[in-house]
């Protein structure tokens, strides 16, 4: 699932062509979208079951900004396949996407297979405020303490029971986050209010939506020869899986 803004009331007798509808992109949330002519992969869920393919979004994948040094990356920079994750630190699908990712590189991190890069996504329609101070608050702990502060703090936060929903206490979460990574807390009070930031996550969200992303969490998948793929929503690690196995198995 994922977090969607949807600034319209639907009409009452559309409603059941909306449901029908929805319930494809359900089954769809993970289809193939890359620049070959070929047919789209049938990619299987966790059960067996072969997921039907969802429409195409406005936008293409192709659109993702190239991953760079300024880029928060855990794993291998070089890796050949690269995970570039659109998210929302308030999102409750975010939260449980990353427990998904983290899984991922357990399983292909460490042999350098795959990287994960973090970029911001916050929708201020369902999470005003709190999703771009938290954005703000990685993004300070990344300039104050490099990579490890930023992956420290933003670990630590979709971890915290607490968070999520828009309901996050964050004057009291966010500085213990900042402490546990190290962060000098004037230096960090500074950064916070500075607004310094604002640009780069600006340029993140832009980038999603360029991407097709409209909502959290939205990812792109690049293969080892660049061809792009499509992560809808808060997908199980057996479909991330079977998408890295047919990146791998595409060159």
């Amino acid at each position: 699932m994922e977090e969607q803004i949807n600034s319209k009331q639907p009409n009452q007798f559309l409603i059941p062509v909306a449901i029908l509808i929805a319930g494809l992109f359900v089954a769809g949330a993970l289809y193939f979208s890359g620049t070959g002519s070929g047919p789209a992969p049938v990619v299987n869920n966790g059960n067996n079951q072969p997921v039907a393919q969802a429409p195409e979004p406005t936008g293409s994948t192709d659109a993702v900004r190239l991953v760079g040094e300024t880029d928060h990356i855990k794993g291998n920079p070089d890796a050949p396949i690269k995970i570039v994750e659109y998210s929302d630190f308030e999102c409750p699908f975010c939260k449980r996407f990353h427990d998904t990712m983290n899984e991922v590189m357990d399983k292909y991190g460490d042999s350098g297979e795959v990287a994960w890069v973090f970029r911001q996504f916050p929708l201020e329609q369902l999470h005003p405020v709190k999703a771009q101070l938290a954005a703000v608050a990685s993004e300070c702990a990344a300039e104050l303490g490099g990579n490890d502060a930023f992956w420290s703090f933003t670990d630590g936060y979709f971890a915290d029971p607490s968070t999520g929903n828009n309901r996050t206490n964050q004057d009291v979460l966010i500085p213990e986050l900042a402490a546990a990574a190290g962060l000098d807390s004037a230096q960090f009070s500074e950064c916070l209010e500075s607004g310094r930031h604002d640009e780069r996550i600006a340029a993140d969200s832009q980038n999603a939506i360029e991407t097709g992303g409209r909502g959290t969490p939205w990812s792109v998948m690049i293969g080892p020869d660049g061809t792009t793929y499509p992560i809808n929503g808060a997908q199980p690690l057996a479909a991330i899986e079977q998408l890295i196995s047919i990146a791998q198995n595409t060159q």
